[in-house]
């Protein structure tokens, strides 16, 4: 039995923008971030068809100093390259993602208790992005060459289905997006991290 052909995610994107070009509405967008180097080729890309607001809901950073240090980059980042972009950060709860983690301390990277950890952040953007009204929502993540593109787009479009705000799908990778943000990175003199954010992430 042949398997499904593997979706486009990047052209799944461009036909939305094209779509928002040939309209005169720019949409609104709940961009959940995880850090600023990932954000930084997210925005100068999508700032052209969205009017957006970054969300940063991230309970698997830690320590709280780490997440501090994040939260204080992203909107040192926006101030200086987007200032017209909002800022919305969601609670730090910690607790919650360990109670999320029990008894998949020891997957590896990429595996189930990542996708845990997509889907809960994720459902976070949706309820907030439903309660302000959004037009859309979507994350940052799928930048990182070490996170899997269809899975954060699967558990996307499933809690769109449940939330009813439209998920914008992304492969935000593609089209030299990585090594755009490496580049925004040293331009802005960006901190850059070297581990997901959690404390399994920083495993050797």
């Amino acid at each position: 039995m042949n398997s499904a052909p593997k979706k486009n995610y990047q052209l799944m994107l461009d036909s939305v923008i094209r779509q928002i070009t040939e309209s005169s509405k720019r949409p609104s967008l709940l961009l959940h971030a995880c850090c600023a180097p990932c954000s930084s080729y997210v925005l100068e890309y999508l700032t052209n068809y969205f009017d957006i607001t970054v969300f940063f809901y991230n309970p698997n950073i830690s320590p709280e100093s780490e997440y501090l240090h994040r939260v204080s980059e992203i909107k040192r980042l926006i101030s200086e390259m987007c200032p017209s972009v909002g800022f919305l950060e969601g609670k730090y709860e910690p607790q919650r993602f360990f109670e999320m983690a029990k008894g998949l301390e020891q997957e590896p990277e990429r595996g189930a208790r990542c996708h845990k950890c997509y889907r809960m952040r994720l459902e976070e953007s949706a309820s907030a992005a439903k309660a302000g009204g959004f037009d859309y929502f979507t994350t940052t993540l799928s930048i990182s060459p070490q996170k899997d593109s269809s899975v954060l787009n699967s558990i996307g479009k499933e809690i769109s289905d449940i939330y009813g705000v439209p998920y914008l799908y992304s492969d935000f990778k593609k089209r030299g997006g990585y090594k755009r943000s490496i580049e925004l990175s040293a331009q802005f003199h960006l901190y850059r991290q070297n581990y997901c954010g959690c404390v399994f992430s920083r495993r050797p």
